[in-house]
């Protein structure tokens, strides 16, 4: 199996990635962007440098001798000027010179607009993303405005870009707390359905040597 890393076109396929990474074990990350002509070669070092495309045998080799495995998550979407990475970390040596934080760390971690959050499951914790307290601020202020002045049709409109954000839990329930308030607030149309993230491909395959 050769080496290779995913590329995520849409940000709910980046962000399922760290979804899928973060209970595994790899809960250290670091992030930062570059320019879409330099994507690849940056790929290509952080593969030599750690590993991020080895193959399940050669990470459980990885780990057997101490050293951190790691993935890369990149958002490139297609004719992007830049590309938005980030670097996940599991517990082991050879990472030393980044400068890492910790998913249960606060600043909580927040990427392409969104902030990891946990929130309680069948018993047990589960990593979901969010919007950002101040744009939750921002959103109630606006229909808060819309409604009092009546602009049904504007309000509709905020409704329905919300509903078309990530489907993640954390973004459902901020959506639905906004549609009560829209309620209390006057508006009577239905509201746009909110959709689930289901299971999706984590991007197509950039190979590494």
């Amino acid at each position: 199996m050769p080496a290779s890393t995913p590329i995520a076109r849409n940000k709910t396929a980046a962000l399922a990635r760290i979804l899928d990474c973060v209970p595994k074990g790899y809960y250290r990350y670091t992030s930062g962007s570059v320019k879409a002509a330099k994507a690849e070669a940056l790929a290509q070092k952080l593969h030599a440098l750690y590993g991020v495309g080895c193959t399940p045998a050669q990470r459980l080799a990885r780990k057997g001798k101490g050293l951190a495995n790691s993935v890369l998550v990149m958002y490139w979407p297609h004719d992007a000027e830049c590309v938005e990475w980030m670097l996940l970390a599991a517990d082991g040596d050879g990472l030393e010179n980044e400068t890492l934080h910790t998913v249960a760390e606060k600043p909580r971690m927040r990427w392409l607009g969104y902030e990891l959050v946990r929130h309680a499951a069948r018993g047990r914790a589960i990593w979901t993303w969010r919007r950002p307290k101040e744009e939750m601020a921002d959103h109630y202020v606006l229909l808060a405005s819309l409604a009092s002045q009546r602009h049904y049709a504007a309000l509709r409109g905020m409704l329905e870009r919300l509903a078309r954000q990530p489907g993640f839990h954390g973004v459902r329930e901020q959506t639905r707390q906004i549609y009560l308030e829209a309620r209390k607030r006057g508006y009577s149309d239905d509201f746009p359905p909110l959709f689930y993230v289901q299971k999706i491909s984590h991007g197509e395959r950039l190979m590494l040597s």
